[in-house]
């Protein structure tokens, strides 16, 4: 799925991850139930529920006096069901 872009590493998903929540930079009109689909599907886990927000730019443009805010991208957390989990990292041995 060319949708979802890639995961997002910060301080704030790794502290989620230990409650077995995944964080994922996607394409802007992807819907959270597309996202728990393809999820679901490509790493074989099953959904709990799913949390969505938009980033916006923080450079505005002035268009015939409207000041509009710009979102190009979208951040979408997925918790899993007890007892899944996605591997992130392999660790090479």
């Amino acid at each position: 799925m060319d949708k979802s872009k890639n995961q997002v590493v910060t301080e704030k998903s790794i502290r989620l991850l230990q409650q077995n929540q995944y964080t994922f930079q996607v394409d802007s009109k992807l819907t959270k139930t597309d996202m728990k689909n393809w999820i679901e599907q490509f790493f074989d886990v099953k959904v709990e529920g799913t949390n969505s927000s938009r980033i916006t730019n923080s450079s505005k443009r002035r268009v015939n006096k409207l000041n509009l805010n710009l979102t190009s991208r979208k951040k979408m957390i997925v918790r899993l069901k007890r007892d899944y989990f996605i591997p992130l990292f392999l660790s090479q041995t």
